[in-house]
């Protein structure tokens, strides 16, 4: 599988937008989010949902989706249910001047809900943990592992039911 993020580097950030301009620091943002302790990944999370889903979507958008897919199956990630959340808010938003960049980064979610799906149904592995395991990550671990839990349900919601101007309508 290699190192998270790994593919990163092939991509031409630099040639790419986001809302406020040129997205050679989306990868920055992208790593802070992946081995960031929670108060920096917390504001990478933050900042990269400004830059590449609020209030539009950007070609940007479209290339970091694979990457948010790719942290929110990571489990030492320690927000994957905010990388869910932004997946969400990327189906939920647009470009009315780029209709292809909306279809692209709407694709790009779906194509990731089997990953979704995973999630929503990984919560029977935590409680499948043993007692001492249990134990030590705590009831924080738990609480994070019921939140990508949530999170992974309300996105497969919005993938089943996304419907939108740029994007055929599609059949689950």
């Amino acid at each position: 599988m290699g190192t998270v993020l790994g593919e990163m580097r092939n991509v031409p950030w630099h040639e790419l937008q986001h809302a406020y301009g040129s997205a050679s620091q989306v990868p920055g943002m992208l790593s802070r989010i992946a081995w960031g302790d929670g108060p920096t990944a917390e504001d990478a999370l933050s900042d990269l949902g400004q830059w590449i889903a609020a209030p539009a979507v950007f070609d940007a958008t479209v290339a970091a989706v694979p990457f948010l897919w790719e942290l929110a199956a990571t489990e030492t990630v320690r927000d994957r249910a905010g990388v869910l959340e932004l997946l969400a808010a990327i189906l939920a938003s647009g470009h009315d001047l780029h209709p292809e960049w909306t279809r692209a980064a709407h694709d790009a979610v779906v194509a990731g809900r089997p990953t979704a799906a995973r999630l929503a149904a990984d919560a029977s592995s935590a409680e499948a943990e043993s007692e001492s395991e249990a134990h030590a990550h705590g009831a924080q671990a738990q609480a994070r592992q019921q939140a990508v839990r949530d999170a992974a349900v309300r996105l497969l919601a919005a993938i089943d039911g996304h419907t939108c101007m740029a994007c055929p309508p599609r059949t689950v």
